[in-house]
């Protein structure tokens, strides 16, 4: 827990810090731990209001276990450049919130009439009626930015997590959640109050735990999706159904689990621009301990009779990468089966990312769908460190692969920046390839083209 000692100390200093993030790759936020994403469409943008991981510490949240205290949201125009408006809501200024409980977990998010309801769960100060268990509340905004308004008081009839709102074509609001099981409710109008009776959704499988669950439709069919634990991980489910009350079928899996061994997965699904992207979570940032977890989004298909192709996670992600950035190589599309690995940087502070490093010729990586744009470029800069030097070797991969940059890498201590000319000007969208051309070790922070 040393390391991640250090890595809380300095989020605590950069949480309250509005910024502004080019991250094309996964996870999409690298500055703060974020998990439970729930991606909406407002407008021309994706906003995501994810809970908020800490490192619990003395005096605050449970050691070894789930510890947020606010919430965040970002937004971006293009799943690109994410945008961290900051801090939306913080436990101990939410009236009905158990102060210090360091339980804020999955929220959601919803428009309706040009306002906008954040659905939050978390431990309640009123131990009669909820004793020592979660229920759920709401902030509202006039922008999805904030400032959010917390009410004073949690939705009546609910003990759970786990909230999603779901509005209908008709305007029936629905509210989803689970807490053992997953449940259902409609809204009233005023998005606060509950307008029917409480529902468990059938039909569900009866091993493991489900909860999480986030509702969407699509071409009349109508998706619950959902995490669940049939062994001892989280995998991404779906179940369908023609009407949002269910009865729901089991449909298949969306994501298997993780091969890490994180615990927890958390999504939503959303389609913007007429693409749809599954948004996710895994402990990226920190390998050893996976209450400490990073938002990823990636690709998402349908089949034409509607069922959900398997999704295979990525550290490239989605969304084009301006050949103009710094391109960091190690969220790679491809790798070679050996002569390259990835690592971080500092292995004291996960927030400073990844390392490509080199160690063998042939080695090589692809990192796929650079914007080169239609002006020219002219030289690639390389940020690398190597004590005997070496050459990389850089092309593009479109309909054929072409060789555009060869760097010849200087022995040194330090990481340096090299610049290199372009053998050939590329334009539009492009795959990059860059291999070893020597047995010495090479380390890649980024590259970039001028």
């Amino acid at each position: 827990m040393g390391n991640l000692t250090c890595v809380f100390k300095i989020e605590m200093a950069l949480i309250f810090i509005i910024s502004t993030v080019s991250f094309a790759q996964n996870p999409l936020i690298r500055n703060q731990f974020t998990a439970d994403p729930s991606a909406r469409v407002f407008g021309d943008k994706v906003y995501i209001f994810p809970s908020h991981d800490i490192l619990a510490a003395e005096g605050k949240g449970r050691k070894d276990w789930f510890c947020m205290e606010d919430y965040h949201v970002f937004s971006s125009a293009d799943l690109t450049d994410w945008t961290d408006h900051g801090m939306i809501v913080e436990q101990n200024k939410v009236p009905w919130v158990k102060p210090n409980s360091y339980s804020m977990w999955a929220p959601d998010c919803i428009e309706r009439n040009g306002k906008y309801y954040f659905y939050f769960p978390s431990i309640s100060k009123d131990t009669i009626n909820y004793k020592k268990g979660f229920t759920i509340g709401v902030a509202i905004a006039s922008k999805p930015e904030g400032p959010y308004v917390p009410e004073p008081n949690p939705i009546k009839g609910i003990s759970g997590i786990d909230p999603n709102v779901f509005i209908d074509k008709d305007g029936q609001a629905y509210l989803y959640w689970s807490g053992g099981n997953i449940y259902v409710a409609k809204l009233k109008e005023n998005m606060i109050e509950l307008d029917s009776e409480v529902k468990i959704l059938e039909n569900l499988p009866a091993k493991g735990l489900k909860e999480g669950p986030y509702v969407f439709e699509r071409n009349g069919i109508y998706y619950l999706t959902y995490p669940h634990v049939e062994n001892k991980i989280e995998r991404l489910e779906y179940a369908t159904s023609d009407n949002p009350l269910g009865p729901f079928k089991v449909a298949g899996v969306i994501m298997d689990e993780s091969t890490s061994g994180c615990w927890t997965n958390h999504h939503s699904i959303i389609e913007f621009k007429k693409q749809w992207y599954l948004f996710y979570h895994h402990n990226d940032l920190s390998p050893q301990f996976d209450k400490a977890r990073s938002i990823r989004a990636d690709y998402l298909f349908f089949n034409p009779d509607g069922s959900i192709q398997k999704v295979i996670p990525t550290l490239r992600g989605v969304g084009n990468t301006k050949a103009t950035d710094q391109i960091q190589i190690d969220r790679y599309s491809e790798i070679s089966d050996k002569g390259v690995s990835i690592s971080f940087l500092d292995s004291q502070n996960s927030f400073n990312g990844w390392k490509t490093v080199f160690n063998q010729s042939g080695g090589w990586i692809q990192y796929n769908n650079v914007d080169f744009g239609q002006k020219k470029l002219k030289s690639v800069t390389v940020k690398v460190f190597s004590e005997k030097g070496g050459v990389l070797q850089i092309a593009s991969k479109g309909k054929k692969q072409t060789i555009i940059a060869e760097v010849i890498i200087p022995k040194g201590s330090n990481w340096i920046e090299i610049k290199s000319p372009l053998l050939k000007m590329e334009s539009g969208i492009q795959n990059l390839i860059v291999s070893s051309k020597d047995d010495n070790q090479i380390e890649i922070d980024w590259i970039k083209f001028e």
